[in-house]
């Protein structure tokens, strides 16, 4: 279990969020420590995706503050905070469709020294060896999310954003990928997760954050699970 007394790699506060006229969060506040594995959970449009690209630098109009080792990130945009070290899987994935897989290992920068080598990210994830030569869009969609996660551990970054990774995958990929978050949270990566598949998340995390209406209702810690169950299905309608 991370040190509780460690200052936050991430500090979020009273962050607010919009697309166009639309506001969509109302004054976020999470933190999130070195080698921790947090969750933020909640129904569809609740404002998880958009609480990660607000972090990211991916959203017009921000108030607030976000801290990212110490850093004040909220004016800067995208790529001076990924060059901070703040890496993001989204949901969409965003790997180079008509590259194969070799090449878009390849592709990502090195934002800090220590980036995965290729044989490290064979070993994570066989599959990709496997399909070395294969366009992304001849992967499957677990090939695919493995890909994009492979493609932000190639830059050095230890801080790791993944969007809803398990959304649409069948039961043995999420397995792996599950397997992948605990050897990463192992080996002191520190990872903010949407997830939507409140079980997954459940065996992974080591703090929860509940959000509806775009800001945080409830907040617990992994072995706070079990007490909260009845409140989580109420919220979540799990």
């Amino acid at each position: 279990m991370p040190d509780a007394a460690s200052a936050p790699v991430l500090d979020v506060k009273n962050l607010q969020s919009w697309y166009g006229e639309s506001h969509i969060l109302h004054g976020m506040e999470f933190n999130v420590k070195p080698g921790e594995v947090v969750t933020l959970l909640g129904r569809n449009g609740a404002g998880k995706s958009t609480t990660l690209k607000s972090i990211m630098g991916m959203i017009g109009k921000r108030k607030g503050s976000i801290a990212f080792e110490g850093k004040e990130t909220i004016k800067l945009p995208s790529e001076k905070i990924a060059r901070l070290g703040v890496a993001f899987c989204p949901e969409e994935r965003g790997i180079f469709a008509s590259l194969d897989v070799k090449e878009n290992l390849l592709l990502p920068p090195t934002i800090r020294t220590g980036g995965m080598t290729l044989e490290r990210i064979f070993d994570l994830f066989p599959n990709l060896k496997e399909r070395l030569t294969s366009q992304g869009t001849k992967l499957s969609g677990g090939e695919q999310q493995m890909l994009a996660i492979a493609r932000i551990l190639r830059t050095g970054s230890r801080f790791l954003m993944l969007d809803e990774p398990t959304e649409g995958l069948a039961p043995v990929i999420i397995q792996q990928i599950g397997h992948m978050i605990e050897r990463l949270k192992a080996e002191g990566f520190t990872i903010l997760l949407v997830e939507q598949n409140f079980r997954f998340a459940a065996g992974l995390a080591d703090r929860f954050y509940v959000i509806e209406h775009g800001k945080v209702i409830d907040t617990f810690a992994s072995s706070e699970l079990q007490a909260n169950m009845q409140k989580l299905h109420q919220y979540l309608g799990v």
